[in-house]
Parts: structure tokens; C-alpha cells; sequence
């Protein structure tokens, strides 16, 4: 490693790796720009993941101007100063790789998966769109079609779509992650090549974007390649905060009902706000045991009782994701078994939780949620796309390479008393919302 930083000095400074990786035990450094770089080797295949995250997302979108980022990840595939509009996925396409991106609240993320091999020409590509995209007008228009007919397609024809709008809107009402990812369509309608551009300089640049390379590399190979491409980039301006502002509080607990003819399947929903890691990290670990305990597939809790025991529900699940820049969603979900009623499910389902909380989980149920959750770190270690998602996530909302590889440790501090109280919390909380999507001829309300 000395002998590696003696060349590379003018290009990085190295952040030393933690001591106690246990995960992907990745090696991270900051080129001179401020763009950081991981390198996770795996010597599993020939192949790799390359991502690119930008440390922004639809809570960036400007007002009025809901939908520009998702917007600007669709134009990243036309035409830069050095290539021509679609060439950026046709050249991936000819080497056997394959190439996409998404937009989410907080991040934006682009990846190639393709033989190692071809890591010079990815990098070579990735790095000429940060910084010289060049569409045409008539690119942006034809563009912005795409994305109404998507919105269109998802949303406005889609049932489930819009019952999902209508509860986080009310979630989060008057806060960023209010919006939806895609936009409104009457904003989406006046966005045009300058909103884009606006969005692109201010955010797209290495001071705000992390790269991660996930696979059979050699880590030399890759701070070279990674100097010679990113490296040369100026570094645009740096982001002195990623935090989003507190939800506001809701006058009372919120119930949505929605009734539509071409819902099949009805189903029950409740959001709950939670904590995020970056808010409060022991109250978002034990909430993902709690997730782990409740919900861990057919040895969940949740499932045992409603699905297998009562068979009144004929699905059951909860949903945490602890990585967010602002406040988290805990969330149940529920579909009745034939001919049971939908309300009485979702009170059966509050009053059973109720009683886990007044129960308590005893030592032995939290220790096989934890080796469940340990287990899938050791899975996620030999996959190319996890620790590249993984990872790349968690450092563009803000969070350390340390937050990640001690993340077993942490795990395993867990408990029950803590997990107790994860799920007091969670019943205790007065920010929700509750939901029903109906067929048109079911009746019933929360």
C-alpha cells in the first residue's frame, strides 16, 4: 500500500480503510477534486459493477419544478461532446454489459455491469457525461414525453400508483419527500433544456458523486483509471449540507380509503415515521432487527400469525429503509384471505403488535433475527451489485465507509430491551397514515 500511495499522492488523499471491516472490507480514497472512490475486489467471475452516485434527488427538485431530476437521469443517455446520443448504451450493449440508472428521494445512481476488462472505456464514457452532457432542444421535448407517458403508465392508469401518491403526499405533507420521484405532470409539462442544465451544473460533478467499482479489479488499476478520467474533471461545487428539514407534524393520525373498479386485490397499508441512521443510528438498528423479527419471510411474526395460524390474511409484510437523508417510513402491509374482512385484519394486526410490545422479545427470537441478518451480509459479500449499491448509498447520503463494514458489530449490540423499545416508539408514534385501496364495490373505512 505504501509503495501504491507513492505514485498516486497528487491524485488522492487516501482515507485509511477500518481496521475491523467485516463486510466487503472495500478500500476507499478521494481523488484531489473530492470525488471518492471504492474498490471492493472480488475474484469470483471476470465481471464488475461500476455505479456512479450523485449526492442528489427529487427532494433537490427546485419548486415548481418537481420531476427534474428524474428528468436530467434519462437525458445522461443523449448526446455529450464525445458522444452521440444512445452511444453510451450501444457500447456497453456490444461488450456484452448492461447499463441503467434510477432516481430516488435522495440520491441519483447510474451502473454498467460488464467484463472487467472494459473499465478503461466505461470510466472513459461515465466521466465525459458528468461534466460535457450536450443535448439537443429537440432531444429534451421528445424526452419529456418519455417521461409523461412513464408517469402516465405508472401513476395516473395505475390504481396502486396513485393510492401510494395520495398517502406519502399526506406523510409528507409540505416536505420534499412529498413529491413524487417522476413529478407532477403539470410541472413536468413546463420543464425544458434549461432546467435541466441548471440542475446538471449546480449537482453533477466529482465533489458530489461517489464511485464505486465492485468486482475482478485490481485496486492500483483502478485509482489509475479513476485519476486519468475523473481525475482530470474540475470539481464544481461542493454540497456544505445534505440534510432535509423535519416533516410537519399532521393535525391527527391520517386514514385514506380508495375505491376504484380495477383493483383485483384490496389491501391495508399504515405508515409510520421513523428513524433514520443518520437521525438516530441505535434507534434505526433496532428497528431493522424489529423489521427482521417481524417480518423475515415465513418465520416472520406477522406471517406465522395472520398468514399460517389465523389464515386471515393471505400476505402480510413490513417494509425499513433506515438510508435516507430526512426522517423514514416504517410500514405494514396486508392482504386478507378469502372472504375476511379487510378492517377487521388491519385491527387484529394493530392489536397484536400491541401485545408483542406489552410481551416483550425474549433473548433467543432476537438472536435468531440477528444471525438471519448477519447471514445476508455474507451473501450480499459475493454478489457484484450489492456491495456497490450498498455502499454507494450509504456515502451519498452522507454516511461513512465505517457506518457500513462495522455494521455486523453494531448488529450484534442489539438488544431486546432496545428492540422493546424500537416497537413502543412505533405504536407510540402520532405521525401516521393508514390506507385502504377497494375494489369499487367493497365498502367498509378504517
Amino acid at each position: 500500500m505504501r509503495h501504491l500511495l507513492s505514485w498516486v499522492t497528487f491524485f488522492f488523499l487516501l482515507s485509511v480503510p477500518n481496521s475491523h471491516a467485516a463486510v466487503f472490507h472495500s478500500q476507499s480514497f478521494t481523488l484531489a477534486n473530492g470525488m471518492q472512490i471504492v474498490v471492493v475486489p472480488n475474484t469470483l467471475s471476470d465481471a464488475l459493477v461500476q455505479m456512479v452516485w450523485y449526492k442528489v434527488g427529487a427532494a433537490d427538485d427546485p419548486s415548481g419544478a418537481s420531476g427534474v431530476a428524474h428528468y436530467l437521469e434519462h437525458m445522461m443517455f443523449k448526446r455529450t461532446e464525445k458522444l452521440e446520443s444512445g452511444e453510451f448504451s450501444a457500447q456497453i450493449a456490444a461488450l456484452g454489459g448492461q447499463n441503467n440508472a434510477f432516481t430516488g428521494y435522495d440520491t441519483t445512481a447510474y451502473h454498467v455491469s460488464v467484463s472487467a476488462k472494459h473499465l478503461a472505456l466505461v470510466m472513459q464514457m461515465e466521466a465525459e457525461r458528468m461534466r460535457s452532457l450536450n443535448p439537443a432542444v429537440a432531444e429534451a421535448v421528445t424526452e419529456r414525453n418519455v417521461v409523461l407517458s412513464e408517469r402516465q403508465e405508472r401513476t395516473e392508469n395505475n390504481p396502486i400508483g396513485l393510492f401510494y401518491e395520495k398517502l406519502r403526499t399526506t406523510f409528507f405533507a409540505e416536505h420534499p419527500y412529498g413529491r413524487p420521484v417522476i413529478g407532477w405532470r403539470k410541472e413536468i409539462e413546463k420543464l425544458d433544456l434549461e432546467n435541466l442544465k441548471v440542475f446538471y451544473n449546480q449537482f453533477y460533478a466529482p465533489s458530489n458523486a461517489v464511485l464505486v467499482v465492485s468486482g475482478n479489479v485490481n485496486v492500483a488499476d483502478v485509482l489509475r483509471l479513476a485519476a486519468g478520467t475523473f481525475g482530470r474533471l474540475a470539481a464544481g461545487e461542493k454540497r456544505t449540507s445534505l440534510s432535509l428539514p423535519p416533516v410537519m407534524k399532521l393535525p391527527a393520525k391520517q386514514s385514506i380509503v380508495m375505491r376504484d373498479a380495477r383493483v383485483k386485490q384490496a389491501f391495508w397499508t399504515k405508515q409510520i415515521l421513523a428513524p433514520s441512521y443518520r437521525e438516530a443510528p441505535q434507534k434505526a438498528l433496532a428497528t431493522g432487527v424489529l423489521l427482521e423479527i417481524l417480518a423475515g419471510g415465513e418465520v416472520g411474526l406477522l406471517y406465522r400469525h395472520f398468514v399460517m395460524d389465523k389464515k386471515s390474511a393471505s400476505g402480510i409484510d413490513a417494509r425499513f429503509d433506515s438510508d435516507t437523508r430526512g426522517p423514514s417510513v416504517f410500514s405494514l402491509i396486508a392482504v386478507p384471505s378469502l372472504d375476511n374482512d379487510l378492517a377487521v385484519l388491519a385491527k387484529d394486526i394493530e392489536a397484536y403488535l400491541h401485545k408483542l410490545a406489552q410481551k416483550g422479545f425474549s433473548q433467543a427470537s432476537v438472536d435468531a433475527a440477528k444471525k438471519r441478518f448477519l447471514d445476508s451480509a455474507v451473501f450480499a459479500r459475493d454478489r457484484l451489485m450489492a456491495p456497490a449499491q450498498i455502499l454507494g448509498e450509504s456515502l451519498a447520503i452522507g454516511l461513512r465507509i465505517e457506518d457500513v463494514e462495522s455494521w455486523p458489530s453494531h448488529i450484534r449490540a442489539v438488544t431486546p430491551a432496545q428492540i422493546d423499545a424500537a416497537l413502543r416508539s412505533l405504536l407510540a408514534q402520532k405521525h401516521t397514515v393508514s390506507g385502504m385501496l377497494l375494489p369499487e364495490k367493497e365498502g367498509g373505512a378504517l
